[in-house]
């Protein structure tokens, strides 16, 4: 029973996102419109600093900011 229900569900799932792909239209992204003015484009180093290390820099902050919030809330309550 336990399979049937698993094997529903991917069927339905599967079902969903093929139709979903069926029926959308294309992006149609290189068709440029009127008043259309992208700038440079961004190099690789560009791509992986905005994309990769900056979210990683900002995780690390903002988890040093809560281990530093934390240890301060323990200092108090020991003295």
């Amino acid at each position: 029973m336990d399979k049937k229900n698993a094997l529903r569900a991917g069927a339905l799932a599967s079902g969903t996102t093929l139709m979903m792909l069926l029926m959308s239209s294309p992006a149609l992204a290189l068709t440029r419109d009127d008043g259309d003015d992208p700038g440079n484009g961004l190099s690789v180093i560009d791509t992986l600093g905005l994309y990769v290390v900056a979210p990683i820099v900002i995780f690390l902050v903002i988890a040093g900011l809560v281990m530093l919030g934390d240890k301060s809330r323990k200092q108090q309550k020991q003295g």
